[in-house]
């Protein structure tokens, strides 16, 4: 059901109907998860492990941690250990974020999908 590889061009009613109504079914299932989706939190470290930082589903930033010894790098290796520790937390999310939709949404690849809406996009803007 989730397998829209076709040519841009080539798209009949019966394939915008098909997805529809699979985006029918997602944003229904995101009704009944967003209190799950609210509740995802992801964990980053930074490389050397002196900093751990907690980001939000939404992408929010809630909590980084810099261990003492961390304050013994310079201002410049500090601040690359902090955003590389939020980035790290930011694909954590992104993973369980994606875990929630595999497991809500059997057969559903999002990344497949978002990679199928750039196609759609890049055919359409051509």
């Amino acid at each position: 059901m989730h397998d829209f590889r076709m040519d841009p061009a080539g798209i009949r009613d019966e394939d915008i109907r098909r997805a529809e109504d699979e985006a029918d079914r997602i944003l229904a299932w995101v009704e009944r998860a967003q209190a799950a989706l609210d509740e995802l939190r992801g964990v980053g470290e930074s490389p050397s492990g002196q900093v751990e930082a907690t980001v939000a589903g939404n992408g929010r930033v809630l909590d980084v941690t810099i261990k003492p010894r961390a304050m013994r790098m310079d201002s410049v290796t500090l601040s690359e250990e902090v955003l590389e520790a939020v980035a790290r937390a930011g694909l954590d999310v992104a993973r369980r974020t994606e875990e929630l939709m595999r497991e809500g949404l059997p057969g559903f690849e999002p990344g497949e999908a978002a990679a199928q809406m750039e196609r759609v996009m890049n055919a359409q803007w051509r």
